[in-house]
């Protein structure tokens, strides 16, 4: 084992599937072997129990089915504007000088903050979830995107404008094709950041989604289901991502993303 040597496929998986196996038996053993109270951790064979009957009784598939539906919401919108601004703010210096301050201050606002304000403008439904998903991902999205079209290399840029090219052709043909793969991979990211505001969102005046039912779960002190929900929402990130990542490698072979 080198730094930075490359990992192969197979064995990747194998040590990725060997941590998760390592991760429950110490949690069975710390839980089934009395060393932790079952109020305070459940174990994995009650959890699992507890989150058939949550599938099969209470509906827990719709929850699950709200809360993705709000992160692609709210992710959507987001990306849908940051990513033209983010371009426009690399290519063009003047651009990037009138909104980056302001998008530097916002990105460290935290989205959390953002909720009683939103439930007071926009009350306890679905747009104030969904706002406070675009709170945490457009910012974020904007200055990252506008960094990397703003790192495009100079020679590339050169070189267009000795064949001729135009200030929009450049960005259309040379600046955004340039930054593509990279460009992907911090949608895969935030998305992930998109995960942990809808959740916040959800434990406050929600009726629906994995956060309402981990919220009540804590009133029952059922550490079951509220770990059953913690491990739901991990199992879709983790999904997620490896789609985003199998896409990126279709898309941009020559990026070698991982």
């Amino acid at each position: 084992m080198k730094p930075l040597q490359p990992v192969a496929p197979g064995t990747r998986v194998v040590l990725g599937v060997a941590f998760f196996v390592l991760f429950f038996a110490v949690w069975a053993v710390a839980t089934l072997g009395g060393f932790v109270q079952k109020t305070f951790l459940a174990d994995p064979v009650t959890m699992l129990k507890s989150g058939w009957v949550l599938l099969t009784e209470m509906d827990f598939a719709e929850d699950i089915g709200m809360t993705v539906w709000r992160v692609l919401g709210g992710f959507a919108i987001a990306a849908a504007l940051a990513l033209p601004l983010g371009v426009a703010m690399g290519a063009w210096k003047p651009v990037e000088a009138f909104f980056e301050p302001f998008v530097s201050f916002a990105r460290y606002l935290p989205a959390s903050a953002f909720i009683p304000l939103l439930i007071l403008w926009a009350g306890i439904g679905e747009a104030q979830k969904l706002a406070v998903i675009f709170i945490g991902s457009f910012f974020q999205l904007v200055l990252m995107v506008a960094v990397v079209v703003g790192n495009t290399r100079r020679d590339l840029v050169e070189a267009a404008y000795t064949l001729g090219s135009t200030d929009a052709s450049l960005v259309r043909r040379v600046l955004i094709p340039g930054a593509a793969p990279e460009i992907a991979e911090i949608l895969r990211m935030v998305l992930g950041w998109a995960w942990t505001y809808v959740i916040v969102a959800e434990l406050i005046g929600a009726s629906s989604g994995i956060g309402h039912m981990i919220t009540d779960s804590q009133a029952l002190l059922a550490t079951d289901q509220i770990i059953f929900g913690i491990l739901v929402i991990g199992l879709i990130g983790l999904v997620s991502d490896m789609v985003f990542k199998a896409v990126n490698r279709r898309l941009f072979p020559w990026a070698q993303l991982r």
